[in-house]
């Protein structure tokens, strides 16, 4: 089933009605841990994979574990809907706002520039909270990543035991290999947290759309390395022993080029600096501009809303980091928002995220399967900082602080032993 696009009326509502969100939900006491061997377990990301493809006919491998495992209905992104803040709350269950990855590309008042992109993504002085490999690492379990956000820096003085720079030419096929090359180490040195990261999905829907060809073919491409994985853990005995995870981080809308909206329209481009243009708007007024700048920009315009930092809604737990502009403009789904001197890449995108995480277009997937899962039984819909306390769970580690909470998977969860003492 294709959902439509939607356009302005989320952000509309939202303007009405931000007041009326709840709290953002308390974490769950940390367990302690249960086993200093817990079942292996695999992380799999498929990038920008929105939340009706799978189970849809398109990739079978995905359908297959979709039909058997235990799935979601969806999953609740984080604002915003970019790849850095989402994988980062994925693997730390804490939402942007606290983690402080608050955007792909960001400013920090010491430490200058980030871009997801660059050497500065490297940088572990950027990276809050304590993401699973470092807990995993602690409690004396060994960790490798093929690829994930945040992997690459050294986070509380610690990286995973086995990792490699994102190098966006290894194949889908490519990483399994390597995936299931650590599963062969012996015993002692096998890691038991291994991420597995897929983006050839999300680059070929930005270039090309949702459901085009390539988009296709990439999907095709995924599934068949999918495909390889499942049968290296049978042909190794694995499978049964191994909880495996895979999920997306936000989903896709398609989007034309005329869709766009100009910020210099409104507000001269002299009375502010921007760290962040399309679909999510960071601006900052100059000295002395903030009055002027607020007053033609924060409310409701053609196409995007902006707001001041505090007064962002509610739901979207966003706007306490100092690493937020203090303007922030929402564009509607489909839209982008940009400035008239800075010209659209010279292949305007056809697919894109970043819109508001009500809209179903931005909903993610999770399907799970493994020893500590029930099978084929679906979850109501949940938000994305929950898979933290779920991880440190089928780790038997302690889990640190987040926002998440492990009760949202009570019905897959299999009941196991108390902890011997």
């Amino acid at each position: 089933m294709h959902l439509p696009i939607v356009r302005g009326a989320w952000l509309a509502m939202l303007v009405l009605l931000a007041a009326c969100s709840s709290p953002a939900r308390r974490a769950d006491p940390a367990p302690a841990a249960a086993s200093a061997s817990p079942p292996t377990l695999l992380l799999v990301s498929i990038d920008g994979l929105r939340a009706d493809i799978p189970g849809s006919g398109r990739m079978p491998t995905l359908d297959a574990l979709f039909a058997q495992g235990a799935r979601a209905a969806w999953v609740n992104p984080s604002y915003p809907t970019l790849t850095f803040p989402n994988h980062y709350t994925l693997v730390t269950g804490l939402r942007p706002d606290r983690h402080g990855i608050v955007h792909n590309d960001l400013e920090d008042s010491m430490l200058g520039r980030f871009e997801s992109k660059k050497a500065s993504g490297r940088d572990g002085r950027f990276w809050g909270g304590e993401p699973i490999w470092v807990a995993a690492r602690r409690a004396g379990l060994k960790t490798a990543t093929m690829f994930w956000p945040g992997s690459e820096a050294e986070i509380a003085g610690t990286r995973p035991d086995h990792w490699r720079p994102f190098d966006g030419k290894l194949t889908p096929d490519q990483r399994v290999a390597e995936v299931l090359a650590w599963l062969d180490l012996p015993a002692g040195e096998r890691p038991r947290f291994i991420t597995l990261y897929m983006e050839q999905y999300d680059v070929a829907a930005h270039a090309a759309g949702t459901f085009s060809p390539q988009a296709m073919e990439a999907m095709e491409t995924i599934d068949a390395a999918l495909a390889k994985l499942l049968a290296g853990l049978d042909a190794r005995g694995l499978r049964a022993d191994t909880n495996l995870i895979v999920l997306s981080d936000h989903g896709m809308a398609d989007v034309r080029t005329s869709d766009t909206a100009y910020l210099d329209d409104v507000v001269p481009e002299s009375l502010y600096a921007w760290t962040s243009l399309g679909p999510v708007a960071h601006i900052t007024p100059h000295p002395g501009q903030a009055a002027e700048v607020r007053r033609r920009l924060v409310g409701r315009h053609d196409h995007y809303a902006c707001w001041d930092k505090a007064s962002l809604p509610p739901a979207w737990h966003y706007g306490r980091n100092p690493r937020i502009a203090s303007i922030v403009c929402q564009v509607d789904t489909g839209w982008r928002l940009q400035l008239r001197r800075h010209p659209l890449p010279h292949q305007p995108l056809k697919g894109e995220h970043g819109f508001a995480p009500e809209d179903p277009q931005m909903r993610a997937f999770f399907v799970a399967s493994g020893p500590d899962f029930v099978p084929s039984v679906t979850l109501p819909a949940f938000d994305n900082v929950d898979v933290y306390p779920l991880l440190a769970h089928l780790l038997r580690i302690r889990a640190a602080q987040n926002d998440g909470t492990l009760q949202t998977f009570t019905p897959v969860l299999k009941p196991r032993a108390a902890p011997a003492h």
